[in-house]
């Protein structure tokens, strides 16, 4: 499977254009059902807004994508909208524009703005994150190597899972799989061979960006 872009939780983002109000939200799904949920969630909370529109991608190869309008004029929100996550490449991804009106009417050109630069700027301060394999495995080491291999997780950016403190010290970490074998030769080099290390498992995880 190959690696894909997209956003970790949620995250809000809020302007003010003619006097409307446009309060973009975005969040990670994964399938139509949790692009669902997350869109009835939005529409819910600010069930008092005059449109809700959304746009959404909800799988890692981009087949399954829907928007709405949600009332506006045919076109000027839920389209745009779509448009950003991809040109972003965006993947399993969902956002609602809720839109409470200002009185001031934007036109279909300035519908299309506000809705696409809504979704853009969130899409600007949402956490990306990239899916790609990794190896997860345990390392095993004597408590005196402890703040030794905390650095080097540190370091590399390594994602340490667990940490379970017994006789010895063992850490559940996930690493980017094309860089596995780099990544324990360098540490067991680190640690002059003193360590122990089993894979565990491979799958897709979220790398931070």
């Amino acid at each position: 499977m190959q690696s894909y872009l997209s956003v970790s939780g949620m995250t809000e983002t809020q302007k003010i254009i003619e006097k409307s109000r446009f309060i973009a939200t975005s969040a990670h799904v994964c399938g139509e059902d949790e692009a669902r949920d997350f869109i009835n969630e939005i529409s819910a909370k600010y069930k008092d807004a005059t449109h809700n529109c959304f746009a959404y991608i909800a799988d890692n190869l981009g087949n399954f994508l829907r928007f709405s309008d949600d009332g506006e004029p045919q076109g000027t929100a839920g389209m745009p909208m779509l448009e950003v996550l991809k040109s972003n490449r965006l993947f399993e991804v969902a956002v609602v524009v809720t839109r409470y009106f200002g009185g001031v009417k934007l036109g279909a050109g300035g519908l299309v703005r506000a809705y696409s630069g809504a979704v853009a700027e969130n899409i600007s301060a949402a956490q990306k994150v990239l899916y790609e394999t990794c190896a997860e495995s345990s390392y095993t080491v004597e408590y005196p190597a402890v703040d030794s291999v905390l650095r080097y997780f540190s370091e590399t950016g390594a994602n340490v899972l667990n940490a379970d403190y017994k006789n010895e010290v063992t850490f559940t970490v996930a690493v980017k799989k094309r860089g596995e074998e780099q990544f324990n030769s360098n540490l067991i080099n680190r640690l002059n061979g003193k360590i122990k290390i089993r894979k565990i498992r491979e799958y897709f995880f979220p790398f931070k960006l």
